[in-house]
């Protein structure tokens, strides 16, 4: 995809620490915004100086408001992310602060985001090595998948990331399944870029579980 250069203005003006002032929905929408932005529209440069002005706003929200369990865990889904962005030398750095985060979150509220603490748990510990390296352990992946999709079944992320794991532990008619079952979700309207961006995704995934149930 070509960086958007509307998002890429905008964030330019954002440099610094942003103002959310007593506004906690407003300032929760834009870390929501700028996070599918940075995420599904820039590349490049671009994408990791998105995501480095990113860090800074969602850690200036969950300062601003450390009791929402949205901002702490957004925070962590926003290191959680960050942790793909950067070198391996400094990813399980970020990963274990999302960890933290969620952890938190899930302390607050582990039934918010409509079970995506629960799944961004699940991708987290998914997705780390595990061993001497990490601490990623898919049994522990799979609990929290199962507990997110308790909470909301139909929950496009809570699917996706669901399938996606199924997908990579080789249950691919499952995975097939599941996946079907994200993109059948409600449209997130107030998150076009978003909505866009992770339906793109999941019928990525999906072709490659239907060319492997088949074959």
């Amino acid at each position: 995809m070509k960086p958007n250069l509307a998002f890429l203005a905008a964030t330019a003006a954002f440099i610094g620490t942003p103002a959310f002032a007593d506004d906690f929905t407003a300032g929760l929408s834009s870390i929501q915004q700028e996070w599918a932005a940075a995420n599904y529209q820039t590349t490049g440069d671009a994408r990791s100086s998105a995501f480095d002005v990113l860090v800074e706003h969602a850690s200036a929200l969950r300062a601003q408001y450390p009791t929402r369990v949205e901002a702490v865990a957004w925070e962590g889904i926003v290191l959680s992310s960050y942790a793909g962005e950067v070198s391996a030398m400094s990813a399980m750095k970020y990963a274990k602060a999302a960890r933290a985060a969620l952890e938190q979150a899930e302390q607050l509220d582990a039934t918010a985001l409509g079970g995506g603490v629960y799944a961004s748990l699940g991708a987290l510990y998914s997705k780390v090595p595990g061993g001497f390296i990490g601490f990623g352990d898919d049994k522990l992946a799979a609990q929290y998948f199962a507990k997110a999709l308790a909470v909301d079944p139909d929950n496009i992320d809570n699917n996706y990331f669901y399938g996606e794991f199924l997908l990579e532990q080789g249950d691919y008619a499952r995975a097939r399944s599941v996946l079907e079952h994200a993109l059948a979700a409600p449209t997130v309207a107030d998150r076009p870029v978003f909505d866009a961006g992770r339906r793109e995704e999941i019928r990525a995934l999906l072709a490659i579980a239907e060319h492997k149930a088949s074959s």
